[in-house]
């Protein structure tokens, strides 16, 4: 049995960038449905928006960075995104996290500057803005830490970690606690459950409290709970009397995890609807516009009719964009045309994996205001533009954002100039 369902908007995936374009549409009263074979990459990453990391070497203003980029390559995702688009996508995001389900949460930092953060190996990475669950291990008021880990978090070593932020001239050092939990817990996630009870909570202040030295921030993986991490920080640095802040590790990742939610549930406050587990297998299209595509899932088919469409499917990473056994390169999911590709003869790879790669740049074919080439009303935000390479560059977050952002400004203009001409 096949239902058709009809929307103003339909946005596939339901990363970052495919849930800001959504919650923004519906926040300007647009009927939006995001459809997604699963969950998208936030449950992968630290959650940070690393606007612009690196031009090749590092960027400590994010806005000069991107001027200087964009002025090089104005084929650049940002040089059609433009800096208005990405201040005003910031801002909104910083105002819905404020906003959202996790009373006292937020981010901090901006686009003025690039701060640095401790990775799980103790590399410092730069972002422009993050939870403020990491705030208190920026670089430039880190003089002395403590990394706390566990026996049990196999994918956190706390002496690696140290010995490469001693690397970075900060005085750091390792300890590790030993915790009393079942096997299904001992993971980041586990932890971040357990430590929203106040009186789990308390214990294992007590157990780290004895091996902390004076003046050391404690930096822990990133654990701070997953429903309440502002009453987790805060009671944490009031039983240890000191700044404590997290430290990202490997997936499932606690607050790409917090991200996600402060999406979906603006999306869902919004009005917005979100269908997971709904894979787009084909599409119809009426000439240069897609009408409607169709998923399959749970046994059932499914049609959603839109107006509009955005294709935040992501690139290769997520299987959005796909290099055959033919060698040949398409996009998955409505068969869009790409730019970026090696043309015939020419190297696709070459043999040093940290350089820079021919095939790093292939996206989706777009238009300097993100529609695709050929689709009137096909618009592409994320990892599926062309002309980044998120990686290497330090982007990835704050491109998702920002050209989601942008994607719902510019169907949010067409639309309105479409209800003013009929109108007339």
């Amino acid at each position: 049995m096949n239902s058709r369902l009809s929307y103003d908007v339909v946005v596939i995936g339901a990363g970052t960038a495919g849930l800001v374009a959504a919650t923004r549409l519906a926040q300007s009263g647009a009927s939006v449905c995001v459809l997604a074979k699963g969950i998208g990459s936030t449950h992968l990453a630290p959650a940070t928006i690393d606007v612009l990391g690196y031009a090749p070497d590092l960027v400590s203003a994010p806005l000069d960075g991107i001027a200087a980029l964009t002025a090089a390559r104005p084929d650049h995702p940002y040089g059609l995104i433009g800096t208005e688009a990405l201040t005003a996508g910031l801002d909104w995001f910083s105002t819905t996290a404020a906003a959202g389900p996790y009373p006292g949460y937020g981010y901090v930092g901006g686009l003025q500057r690039n701060m640095l953060f401790p990775t799980a190996l103790g590399a410092l990475r730069p972002s422009a803005l993050v939870p403020e669950t990491m705030a208190a291990g920026e670089r430039s008021g880190l003089t002395r830490v403590c990394v706390v880990g566990a026996p049990s978090l196999r994918d956190f070593h706390p002496s690696l970690c140290a010995a490469n932020l001693e690397a970075a001239g900060i005085e750091a050092r390792p300890v590790s606690v030993e915790l009393e939990l079942e096997r299904a817990d001992m993971s980041t996630l586990g932890i971040a459950r357990h430590l929203e009870d106040e009186r789990w909570r308390a214990q294992f202040c007590a157990r780290v409290s004895p091996m902390l030295r004076a003046e050391e921030h404690v930096g822990l993986p990133a654990m701070l709970g997953i429903t309440d991490p502002h009453v987790v920080l805060t009671d944490l640095e009031q039983r240890f009397g000191r700044r404590v802040f997290e430290i990202p590790t490997l997936p499932p990742s606690v607050p790409g995890m917090r991200l996600y939610e402060i999406l979906r549930s603006a999306l869902r406050a919004a009005g917005g609807r979100l269908a997971l587990g709904a894979e787009v297998v084909s599409h119809e299209r009426d000439g240069d516009r897609v009408t409607s595509v169709n998923t399959h899932a749970a046994g059932h088919d499914h049609t959603y009719a839109a107006d509009w469409f955005v294709l935040a499917s992501g690139g290769f990473a997520s299987g959005g964009i796909e290099l055959d056994s033919h060698w040949v390169t398409h996009e998955h999911v409505l068969g869009l045309p790409l730019a970026g590709v090696p043309g015939p003869g020419e190297a696709r790879f070459v043999s040093d994996y940290l350089s820079d790669q021919p095939m790093a740049r292939v996206g989706v074919a777009i238009d300097a205001d993100l529609h695709a080439h050929g689709v009137a009303n096909v618009l592409v935000a994320g990892a599926a533009l062309p002309g980044a390479e998120p990686w290497r560059e330090g982007s990835g977050e704050g491109l998702a954002l920002s050209s989601g952002y942008r994607a719902a400004q510019v169907i949010e203009a067409a639309a309105g100039a479409q209800r003013t001409e009929v109108l007339t």
